[in-house]
């Protein structure tokens, strides 16, 4: 199946019961219409993380008339984030969203061993799903905000995250482009020398579900014309479902240009974890907002998994940005870790 719009994906969740989701750090006017807008299309079931009075406050400003009972009193950001990362791992919540906190206090609470939400073997990721106007299906960028400069292994997993994650909205094969900036293998060029190894790793079933071909430079991966001028021959150029960038700033920008420059609604989540989270930006328009809720609701429950591995817990060089970017150590513990 190929969905072409978030309009799809939203058609997607109609008949499906509202998703539990704790929003950390509430108390903010655009986050709490992003509630209030959810809530009305049966999407979500929220409970407010915050100051109370704050975010009876704000509601009271876009006429959004809050239950007491579903507000879970934190004064302070850390204070949040623990109990919102605390209620997802015991199951009080199916999904978490970022409200009005800064990204690496909130990352930090889901990531410490504590929250319970790792998963063994799993890496962290971050996936963009992109509906943009001139592309005639939805594409995901991944990684855009978690993992700074992956090596092979752990562009394979954010990889198979967001093959995944195509699985999950019903996308049953789809076709993940490895981006360079050329679509030849050059060993001067790190990305790729990895592209091609992941393309093999593929048809050998290290990475499962998914055509994967690289490199390909991004005109490549999304225009059919721009592949046969260049005489590519390919089952994934042209028409990418997944593009998985060579490093985090590349992937953030390339998301950034989307958005801006080509009028593109992104809907991000993490991924990787017990549960998704959605992980907002301050600046994200509130469909993108809702869109991202859509699919935190098409990807959860997760299925039962087992005694999470311990991860580190410092995280004290973290930067702290509009993204959330992570030490290698925090997405991918190392065994005995």
């Amino acid at each position: 199946m190929t969905l072409e719009t978030l309009d799809d994906l939203f058609a997607m969740t109609e008949n499906l019961p509202p998703l539990r989701v704790g929003i950390v750090c509430a108390e903010q006017e655009a986050v709490l219409e992003t509630v209030r807008d959810a809530k009305a299309r049966r999407l979500i079931k929220p409970l407010l993380i915050g100051d109370p009075d704050k975010i009876a406050e704000k509601a009271d400003r876009i006429g959004f008339a809050v239950d007491p009972d579903t507000v879970a009193a934190a004064w302070s950001e850390e204070q949040a984030a623990a109990t919102g990362s605390g209620l997802l791992g015991g199951g009080g919540v199916d999904a978490l969203m970022k409200g009005y906190i800064h990204t690496d206090v909130f990352m930090k609470a889901l990531l410490s061993t504590s929250a319970n939400l790792r998963l063994p073997g799993r890496r962290v990721s971050h996936v963009f799903i992109a509906d943009i106007p001139a592309y005639p299906r939805l594409l995901a960028v991944t990684d855009a905000a978690v993992n700074i400069a992956p090596d092979l292994t752990g562009k394979m997993q954010i990889l198979q995250n967001a093959i995944d994650v195509m699985h999950g909205i019903g996308v049953d094969r789809p076709k993940a482009a490895v981006l360079s900036a050329i679509e030849t293998v050059n060993v001067l060029i790190e990305s790729t020398t990895d592209a091609a190894a992941l393309a093999v790793m593929a048809r050998r079933g290290q990475i499962k579900g998914a055509d994967v071909d690289g490199p390909l430079a991004f005109d490549n991966a999304v225009s059919i014309k721009a592949a046969e001028v260049k005489g590519l021959v390919s089952p994934v150029a042209g028409v990418a479902d997944i593009v998985l960038t060579p490093d985090l700033v590349s992937g953030n920008i390339l998301a950034k240009n989307l958005e801006y420059l080509a009028g593109a609604t992104l809907a991000g989540l993490v991924v990787g974890l017990k549960a998704p989270v959605v992980l907002s930006s301050r600046a994200d328009p509130p469909p993108a907002r809702l869109a991202a809720l859509a699919l935190a609701r098409m990807l959860a429950p997760p299925k039962p998994q087992s005694v999470l591995r311990p991860a580190p817990d410092d995280f004290d060089d973290e930067p702290d940005d509009c993204c959330a970017p992570m030490p290698e150590d925090a997405c991918f513990p190392k065994t005995g870790a």
